[in-house]
């Protein structure tokens, strides 16, 4: 997608056309994404965008357009030529002096890349979540103890909300049956499974699918143990073929974890994986996490198991990319979060843990030990920290 650049160069400037398409080319190649020269009425119109300082003298250029952008914060890209900084840092102490939002971007090309990606990926998280609601299935799992909701919380800082429905409501209509056939259930019921079975489960992958239509949701979670002994199996392919179709959907009903599944998702564009942390060795720097379901577009490969608590319904077992991956969690209220890289090192395959199960790489464990947030983490593959990192700066 083109990131839309708006130019502010004094008649004054000697840099070149040739000089600034150059300069904006080659941050294109290490962005992977466009750069487009708009008007300031295009501009004005975009969630976000650069504004670029090519020169010195540019100042009240800049102010001459300003008020129709004044709703928004200014990130301003410069080249640090023809005295384009010393310009920035003027307009940056304007809009700081009358209380406005903004950035100098500047540095090498990668710098400057890097910080582009996460501006642009903070704020269009924000405005997907912005309006979202997710429903809450059933109360939380009893061992859940330190993972309360704070509705409030997501409302004033995200505008997002919750729908809280009975699980009786869930049962019911696994108990209805019927699905979609898709992809993903067409390529679960290749696998050679128990047919029976198959249909359990994707029974409840249907109510869930219809749940969310209804209430028009952007996520759930759901107190899914519920399920063993009512409707005789597990969410977890339903949730598996959810998240797939880019609908959050994590177990438990846990709230906390449901909230960062979704900014996780909305930042890094990626599924994401929600699984208990199982086992740490901090002589060799490795953690393992494992648990039963995971987006079915996630693995490179995956075979079907029962659920691992009570070897009923079916379950993913599933081998995931060994890469650079970027493990978090945020608090309940919003105000203390983890993001950290690390690198996904094996795909373990053990009888006493979730089935689908892996090795990460960290240089860290200190927080797991000492002050975790709650059980659940969240992973998902690539390096999105900084784009997370700005995401908490934005909403405070």
């Amino acid at each position: 997608m083109a990131i839309c650049v708006y130019k502010v160069q004094s008649t004054l400037s000697q840099v070149t056309q040739d000089h600034i398409h150059d300069y904006l080319h080659a941050i294109e190649a290490e962005l992977g994404d466009e750069l487009r020269m708009v008007s300031m009425e295009e501009f004005a119109q975009q969630d976000f965008g650069l504004v670029f300082v090519a020169s010195g003298g540019s100042e009240g250029i800049f102010l001459s357009q300003y008020e129709q952008i004044s709703d928004k914060p200014v990130y301003i890209l410069t080249s640090g030529e023809s005295n384009s900084l010393a310009a920035s840092m003027e307009i940056l102490s304007y809009l700081h002096q009358h209380g406005k939002a903004g950035e100098i971007i500047h540095g090498s090309l990668s710098h400057v890349a890097q910080r582009i990606r996460a501006l642009q990926r903070s704020t269009a998280a924000l405005k997907q979540l912005n309006g979202a609601v997710m429903g809450v299935i059933g109360a939380p799992s009893d061992w859940l103890i330190a993972s309360s909701d704070d509705d409030a919380a997501y409302r004033a800082k995200l505008g997002l909300s919750l729908k809280h429905i009975p699980i009786e409501e869930l049962i019911e209509e696994a108990n209805k049956g019927g699905y979609p056939e898709n992809e993903w259930t067409r390529q679960l019921k290749g696998k050679g499974w128990d047919a029976a079975e198959m249909e359990k489960a994707l029974n409840v992958y249907g109510a869930l699918k219809r749940i969310v239509e209804k209430y028009g949701l952007s996520g759930v979670t759901v107190r899914c143990f519920d399920l063993l002994g009512t409707v005789k199996t597990t969410g977890c392919l339903g949730l598996a073929i959810l998240n797939a179709e880019g609908i959050c959907a994590g177990c438990e009903g846990d709230v906390p974890s449901l909230i960062s599944m979704a900014i996780l998702h909305a930042v890094s564009g990626q599924p994401v994986f929600l699984c208990n942390p199982s086992r740490i060795d901090t002589a060799n720097g490795t953690m393992v996490l494992a648990h039963c379901t995971l987006p079915i577009n996630m693995p490179s490969d995956y075979i079907l198991k029962t659920h691992y608590e009570s070897d009923i319904g079916v379950a993913l077992a599933a081998t995931i990319p060994e890469e650079t991956c970027t493990i978090f969690k945020t608090s309940n209220d919003l105000n203390r979060h983890f993001a950290k890289a690390g690198k996904i090192v094996e795909n373990l395959h053990e009888d006493c843990l979730c089935r689908t199960q892996i090795r990460l790489a960290l240089d860290d464990f200190s927080y797991f030990l000492t002050r975790p947030i709650n059980n659940h983490h969240l992973v998902c593959l690539g390096d999105h920290t900084a784009a997370l990192e700005q995401f908490f700066a934005q909403i405070g």
